[in-house]
């Protein structure tokens, strides 16, 4: 962090900017990027005045006080810029980028579905199959708009099925059972 320390209408003393500078470089733990910290100590008749700019990661944080004693003004401006700082990255945090939230989603649905087994049964139906002839099969396919339909063959007792293609026309699996 780059800080800088000016005085205005007093004398510097070392032992003020150090303060400063040790209390400005615990913020230091908030800021994920480089940042820049200028602190302006003045005095006006019997006030001290603390003032900090912060700017970090495209944004600036401003707070000002006055107090009787400069090591509180200090104080009392590092705690409004510590809140500030806080409330912005929470912020952050909340607003992140569309293309970082869908690689998030995308990344929770691949767990769940590595936690979950991958072929999963998700309804159980009994039939009994009717014994019916081809033609009869595709005929009632036709009258109830289904996509297939399963029976079983009345010449050879085998199970077969009987769906329509994406074409138009019909297709058979028949089974040896």
């Amino acid at each position: 962090m780059k800080i800088s320390v000016t005085f205005r209408n007093t004398e510097g003393e070392k032992a003020q900017k150090d303060y400063a500078e040790e209390k400005i470089g615990k913020l230091k733990k908030y800021l994920d990027a480089p940042a820049e910290a200028h602190i302006v100590l003045s005095v006006e008749k019997f006030r001290n005045m603390v003032e900090i700019n912060l700017s970090s990661n495209g944004w600036t944080i401003n707070a000002k006080e006055k107090d009787k004693d400069v090591r509180l003004a200090i104080d009392k401006c590092i705690d409004k810029i510590e809140k500030q700082v806080k409330k912005q990255k929470e912020k952050n945090r909340k607003r992140k980028p569309v293309s970082i939230r869908h690689s998030e989603e995308k990344a929770e649905e691949m767990l769940e579905a590595e936690e979950s087994p991958i072929n999963k049964v998700m309804e159980t139906r009994k039939m009994i199959l009717k014994p019916m002839s081809l033609d009869e099969a595709i005929m009632e396919i036709e009258e109830t708009k289904a996509g297939f339909i399963i029976y079983r063959d009345s010449s050879s007792e085998n199970v077969s099925v009987v769906y329509r293609r994406d074409d138009g026309n019909y297709a058979l699996i028949e089974t040896n059972s």
